[in-house]
C-alpha cells in the first residue's frame, strides 16, 4: 500500500464504520535506493482509475473488509467529460455491487491526479 502524501490517516475506524481517505492513482515504483510513492499510473485517466480503485480496494482489504461492504464513495473528477469512462471500470471494480455514490467535478486533485475516490464500509 501507498504512503499518504499528506498529513492525514488512510483509514479511520470509528465502530463498525471504516471511512477511507481519498485514493488517487498514484503506483509505488522501486529504485535502487528503495521504495519510491508518488508516481501517477502511466496510460492517461483509464490507468488512474483503475490504480485509484486498486488502491481504494487494497485499503479496504487491510482493514478486514470487501468492495461488497462499502455503502459509500465520493468521486472527484477534473474533467466530468470522463465521467462515462469512470462509470465503466468503477463497475468493473465493484461488480453487481453498487454503493451510494456522489460525483463532483473539481478544479484539480493531488499531483495533477485526474480522479480521486473516497468511501464509507460497513463492517456490521
Amino acid at each position: 500500500m501507498n504512503k499518504p502524501i499528506g498529513p492525514y490517516t488512510p483509514v479511520m475506524r470509528a465502530g463498525d464504520l471504516l471511512f477511507v481517505s481519498g485514493q488517487i492513482g498514484i503506483i509505488e515504483t522501486v529504485s535502487d535506493s528503495g521504495p519510491v510513492t508518488g508516481t501517477l499510473a502511466e496510460g492517461g485517466f483509464g490507468a488512474q482509475v483503475a490504480q485509484a480503485l486498486s488502491n481504494f480496494q487494497a485499503q479496504v482489504e487491510a482493514n478486514g473488509a470487501t468492495l461488497d461492504q462499502v455503502v459509500k464513495t465520493n468521486v472527484f473528477l477534473t474533467d466530468m467529460g470522463n465521467f462515462a469512462a469512470m462509470n465503466e471500470i468503477y463497475c468493473d471494480a465493484f461488480g453487481d455491487h453498487r454503493p451510494a455514490r456522489s460525483c463532483v467535478a473539481v478544479a484539480a486533485l493531488p499531483i495533477g491526479a485526474l480522479f480521486e475516490m473516497e468511501g464509507v464500509v460497513h463492517l456490521g
